[in-house]
């Protein structure tokens, strides 16, 4: 006899449409991509050493051997992070330097808050 007023009770709690999302689906979406852009070792280890860098920037050249790997490889990732807005790249000579963009990891934070 218990278990069907149990039973009432929960479907009594379960009111189906009664929560309303806390992000919409694009916020969602960009927070996503973002989230993706820096959910691999590499690209966490390439964000550590712009982020200690002076100045807040590093050449590809010097990024490349900090983390020993090939330049295309490590061109890879820091075009993803770019394309999320997490670095701003430039062009010096034959090089490229890419710097942080602050107010993305800020964003970064206020999804983990």
């Amino acid at each position: 006899m218990g278990e069907p007023l149990l039973l009432d009770t929960a479907l009594a709690a379960c009111r189906p449409g009664a929560l309303t999302p806390a992000l919409d689906r694009a916020t969602a979406e960009d927070r996503a991509t973002l989230l993706k852009a820096v959910a691999d070792p590499v690209r966490l280890q390439l964000l550590g050493l712009i982020r200690t860098a002076d100045a807040h920037e590093a050449c590809v050249c010097d990024l490349t051997a900090a983390v020993g790997l090939s330049q295309p490889t490590v061109s890879h990732h820091l075009k993803i992070m770019t394309t999320a807005g997490l670095l701003r790249r430039e062009r010096r000579g034959p090089w490229a330097w890419f710097a942080l963009v602050p107010e993305t990891l800020e964003g970064i934070r206020a999804i983990l808050d």
